[in-house]
């Protein structure tokens, strides 16, 4: 006969999640302890909080983070709900990494690209790739640096540009790198690469809407100049 374990709620007070939570703050609660507080319920025999460190015994909290809801609802105790859950934390947690509350920059052109980024890399004497993540009101959503040093098909992967955008929601995205040399002219590898990750978008769904490149005090755009 399958044993049932004892309620949270019939646990001593001091030893209860929500009570902890409430008396003591977050930070005194373990991974499982907090995941138990947003599921509330365990499943037949097992309470929230076991169910709870049994899952992250299988697996950390980044690989918890990266689960699609059909994969989470095939553990044990994790159905449709739960695993909308969990998605749903975790997806708060990463809009908030990117989170402000001043209003968002729109770029409407690629000048307004180069005057929001240049003061960033002005002094550069590396080159870096940038991934600017844009909304459907192409305002800027993040600007992130995703690969340093010249650009390389065989090292700029599509696949790492588009899972930042993915993340970010992005509806489009600009790619961007600075020429520390100071002369912002396309390179053959610029161009070809440039290309390879417009047609991955393509596949994906998401636009990408420039290529810049800036120098010494200036840029060039690639759509602009007709070079992709």
């Amino acid at each position: 006969m399958l044993k049932t374990e004892i309620k949270i709620k019939d646990y001593p007070a001091a030893e209860r999640p929500r009570e902890r939570l409430q008396k003591h703050g977050p930070d005194t609660l373990s991974d499982a302890e907090l995941l138990a507080i947003v599921l509330r319920t365990g499943t037949s025999g097992m309470n929230s909080l076991t169910m709870c460190r049994h899952i992250l015994t299988s697996m950390n909290l980044k690989e918890l983070s990266r689960r699609t809801i059909p994969e989470l609802s095939k553990i044990r105790g994790i159905g449709p709900a739960k695993a909308c859950q969990i998605v749903s934390v975790f997806e708060l947690s990463r809009r908030l990494e990117t989170y402000t509350d001043k209003p968002k920059t729109k770029v409407s052109c690629p000048d307004d690209i180069y005057r929001f980024i240049y003061p960033k890399i002005r002094e550069e004497k590396q080159e870096k790739f940038i991934i600017m993540c844009l909304d459907t009101k192409n305002q800027i959503i993040s600007d992130d640096i995703i690969f340093i040093g010249s650009l390389d098909a065989s090292i700029v992967h599509p696949r790492e540009i588009f899972k930042t955008a993915l993340l970010a929601s992005a509806a489009s995205i600009i790619l961007i790198h600075n020429h520390p040399s100071g002369d912002p002219t396309p390179s053959r590898e610029d161009i070809i690469t440039t290309n390879r990750i417009i047609e991955s978008g393509k596949l994906l769904g998401i636009n990408v809407w420039d290529h810049v490149i800036i120098g010494d005090g200036c840029y060039i755009s690639l759509k602009q100049e007709e070079y992709v």
